[in-house]
Order: C-alpha cells, then structure tokens, then sequence
C-alpha cells in the first residue's frame, strides 16, 4: 500500500479494515511497511516504520528522522514521531502500536511518559537478526512492561494528577514583555506574529514536569503555512524530546514529503532564566537543514506564579 499521510481517520480505518477481510488489529501491521517509506534516515539507510492505533479510532505513523552533519542525539525516533504526531492531533491515548523493529531503550524510556504506557500492546513485525525482542512467527501484541518490566517513569517523580504526555493542560506562559497577555489575542494579522503566537502556543502545551522549563517552536515554510511543535520531557531526561524536533515532526506530517530547506523563518519560545535552555540546540539544528531560515526567540513567564 502506498501511503502519503501520517493518520487515517477512524472511519477510514474501519472501512480499510473491512475492504481487506482484516480486523482492525490485523489491519495495523499490514502499514507498517508503509510507516517505513516515510522515514527519512539519510546516514543509517535504516527505515524504521511505526504505526499506532488511539483511542478514538485513528491510527498515525511514525518513522525515524536523521539529520547530516550533526550529532545523531539530535535524530527523532521513529515511535517518539508516532508519540510526537499523535500529540499534535488532540487529547487521546495510544492502545496499540506495530513498529518494523524492537523498540530501543530509548523509545521504551520515552512510552513511559504515556499515562498507562506499561498497557500499550506493542508487536514487532521484522524477524530479521533474531534477537529475544522479536517474535518470530507471533502475531500476538505484548504489553510495553513486557519489554521494560523494571521501568522508571513519572510515578517516581510526579504526583499522580500531573498532566502526562498526550493529555491536555495549559502552562499559563505569556511574554515577557505582554504584562496583558493581548500580543495572542484577537485577529493575528501577519505571519510574524502568527508565528510568535503559534510557538507560544506549543510551549503552553509544553511536557515540561521535571524541569519545569516548557518551551515551543513554530516553523513556517515558503508559502506561509505555520508548524509547532512543543517540548516533552522524560524522566530519564535523555529520551526527552527538543521543541525543534517536534516541530520538525508536524512539518513532515503536513507537507508530505517537503525539505526542510523550505523552512524559512522559525521562532523559539521559552522561559526567561530556564535551567534548560533550548536556543543553542535549535539554531544548530535550523542552521544545518535550512541555513537561510530565519530564527528568532522570544522569552516568556509564568503568569499563574506572579
């Protein structure tokens, strides 16, 4: 199946389900190989695939991003694209995931940010270089604490009625210099400030409960269209995922195919005197894939804390 889209609608998917003769379950696997063509790994070659059923029916993909010349820290994971997409589309919970190759250690690290990550059931479906992790000639799901059974998460660190990752909350940032909070409201007019708002917007959605450092990007390419993207920490902070990344994530899923070189301005917003400062990081990032975008970053506060 050729497939030029990140998420299938649930109707679609039930109607994909029924064309087929396949249960819905059986129908995920089946994209998995279509997850894999959408990657874009241009120094492993490697194409990881994964594909995610949510609660309300939809199934969005994932697949790994690399970026030359840059340190491979910066490259996003095929399942924390899944994660990364999911979130973007509103407030629900993934059930199931069928990925072409075990998880590693970091994306098994970053389900975990998930409320009720250790029940997501997880199948593999390459058998290619053994390995424990793979099922060979299983088509049964496991549960992802069958793959991390000694796992750390946010039950260490949080109180149980802290927002997760994919659920909605709201981190009462404003701009430093918008003492009236006024820069977002109303009609946004021109695309600067369309771009300010938006990345304001993705830091306010912000997964930032271990730093308490939330921030977000918006990207905007050549025709004007805006992208955002919001940072998601991880308890093991490692696997955390950049604002830029995610950001990155959204354009992908929308442009269907774009390069990045048609980035051309971006904008960073995070909080003033944040122990975890993403400025640095991000313009590397931009300035490697897109040299000609524009990058500017803005810096905002906390209004519930005044």
């Amino acid at each position: 199946m050729e497939l030029n889209q990140f998420v299938i609608e649930a109707a679609e998917v039930k109607s994909m389900a029924k064309e087929s003769g396949m249960s819905v379950l059986q129908l995920l696997p089946s994209l998995v190989k279509s997850a894999q063509k959408l990657a874009r790994p241009p120094i492993s070659n490697y194409h990881v695939g994964a594909v995610g059923l949510s609660s309300d029916g939809r199934i969005f993909f994932g697949g790994n991003i690399e970026f030359p010349g840059l340190p491979l820290h910066h490259s996003i994971h095929a399942e924390q694209f899944l994660v990364t997409n999911a979130a973007i589309r509103g407030d629900i919970q993934l059930k199931y995931i069928a990925v072409s190759a075990a998880p590693c250690g970091h994306c098994r690290q970053f389900l975990q940010e998930i409320r009720g990550a250790s029940e997501i059931m997880i199948l593999i479906t390459s058998t290619e270089n053994g390995g424990g992790d793979h099922q060979d000639n299983d088509d049964s799901f496991r549960p992802v604490s069958s793959f991390l059974p000694h796992r750390f998460g946010p039950y260490d660190l949080l109180h149980n009625d802290v927002p997760l990752l994919l659920e909605l909350h709201h981190n009462n940032l404003v701009f430093i210099e918008d003492e009236k909070n006024v820069i977002c409201n109303g009609d946004v007019a021109d695309h600067e400030k369309k771009l300010k708002c938006a990345a304001m917007e993705a830091a306010n959605q912000s997964h930032a409960p271990y730093s308490l450092c939330p921030s977000g990007v918006a990207l905007m390419d050549a025709k004007g269209r805006i992208y955002k993207g919001s940072y998601m920490e991880s308890a093991a902070y490692n696997p955390s995922m950049g604002p830029v990344q995610a950001a990155l994530v959204a354009y992908v899923a929308a442009s269907g195919g774009g390069g990045f070189d048609k980035i051309v301005a971006a904008v960073l917003v995070e909080k003033e005197g944040a122990l975890v400062v993403q400025d640095g990081t991000a313009r590397l990032l931009l300035q490697s894939i897109s040299p000609k975008c524009d990058f500017h970053v803005f810096r905002c506060r906390d209004s519930s804390s005044s």
